[in-house]
């Protein structure tokens, strides 16, 4: 087996991370003390991502990305990821299922964002439907050649400063031996258009300058044309969508958990008592060989998961939802540890570690809670013994 890296890919890995080091970590001072992203900031950051070919590189060359594999993309991923979210979200990776833009579409959304004149957000969760997709209450009702969208939606990232916003919505009903079934449906919605009410989201722990929003949408037309692949079709597009995106979570918790060992492990090497550096005392040091190994293990999944995704494997779903729960759940554990290691100092904003606590609590929630990745798992486990 072999675990090595091409000599690319340590190129990559170590580009991005100087990138981060430079040019997304000094300005994480900012949003803690505003809790806003400079649009400025914003679209210098944008800028450099894309001199440096950052920009858009999960999308595949087809479409005018750079076609980086799961592997590479996800040390992209972990390297951006070691500073807060906000910032990591300036170097665009566009949503893959604009890949799946056809037609009009085309100029009209994909090409932008390629370009990196337009910016996307994702609208699927509502007040009464989270993990319960089917519980979908937004509805688009044909009308003539067009489609007619009401309903609500909410903890949607980042819709202020984007351009679109990639829409579930209900479009039917089949009869199942199980009862009624939502078909659902996506769509490409322009934020300006009419009967679009971007409103302000909610006050959250975490996650400075990385806005949520509450989207309203009264009798709002789009045509034929704005909805992505067939109707009813939405689940098949979620599930393309969600299996990377649940990867890409694990690679940030993976980047945060190593950055706060990075902290507590250099505190714990210098910070004297007793006359001695607090690492030669077990009561530092056996926590500091915990907070390693699960970090070893996170680390081997997910590239593991990576490599898997990249060879097709009939496992992908349940492999991303693994890495997805046990990076996410490490990472709470390795940022409370890291603290404890650090004493006083550890909640202090002198170090990042009282950020990471706060900004680490919501990865076991969005993607996908905890409990719906082990219900993914368990499912592959017991199916093939017919239960």
């Amino acid at each position: 087996m072999d675990f090595a890296l091409t000599e690319e890919q340590r190129l990559l890995s170590d580009t991005v991370r100087e990138f981060c080091e430079h040019e997304l970590i000094p300005h994480e001072e900012i949003l803690e003390k505003t809790n806003e992203l400079p649009r400025d900031l914003e679209l210098e950051i944008r800028r450099k991502g894309m001199e440096l070919g950052l920009h858009a590189c999960n999308m595949p060359e087809s479409v005018g990305g750079a076609g980086l594999d799961c592997v590479s993309f996800t040390l992209v991923e972990k390297g951006l990821s070691r500073a807060s979210l906000a910032l990591a979200e300036c170097v665009r990776r566009p949503n893959n299922i604009l890949a799946a833009c056809e037609g009009e579409q085309i100029a009209h959304f994909l090409q932008p964002v390629m370009r990196g004149e337009k910016r996307e957000c994702v609208a699927m969760t509502e007040p009464e439907a989270g993990s319960d997709l089917k519980g979908m209450k937004t509805r688009a009702v044909r009308d003539g050649g067009d489609w007619v969208i009401n309903g609500t939606k909410h903890f949607i990232s980042n819709a202020e400063i984007s351009d679109f916003v990639i829409l579930f919505a209900a479009t039917g009903e089949d009869e199942t031996p199980k009862g009624p079934r939502k078909r659902i449906s996506c769509f490409l919605v322009d934020l300006d258009a009419a009967g679009v009410e971007v409103a302000k989201g909610y006050d959250h722990m975490g996650h400075r300058g990385y806005y949520n929003n509450i989207l309203r949408f009264d009798d709002v037309r789009v045509g034929d044309w704005q909805m992505v692949g067939g109707e009813g079709e939405g689940f098949k597009v979620v599930s393309d969508w969600l299996g990377p995106g649940r990867l890409t979570v694990a690679a940030v918790c993976q980047a945060r958990a190593e950055r706060a060992f990075e902290v507590a492990l250099d505190y714990a090497a210098t910070r004297k008592q007793f006359g001695e550096v607090i690492g030669k005392f077990q009561g530092i040091s056996f926590p500091l060989a915990d907070m390693a190994t699960d970090i070893r293990l996170g680390d081997l999944l997910l590239m593991n998961t990576a490599w898997k995704v990249d060879r097709n494997a009939p496992t992908v779903a349940e492999d991303c939802a693994m890495a997805k729960v046990w990076c996410s759940e490490m990472l709470g554990r390795v940022a409370d540890q890291a603290i404890q290691t650090c004493g006083g100092m550890g909640v202090m904003s002198d170090l990042p570690l009282e950020r990471i606590y706060r900004d680490a609590r919501v990865e076991r929630i969005w993607e996908g809670t905890s409990e719906i990745q082990r219900h993914i798992i368990s499912r592959q486990l017991l199916r093939p013994l017919g239960a």
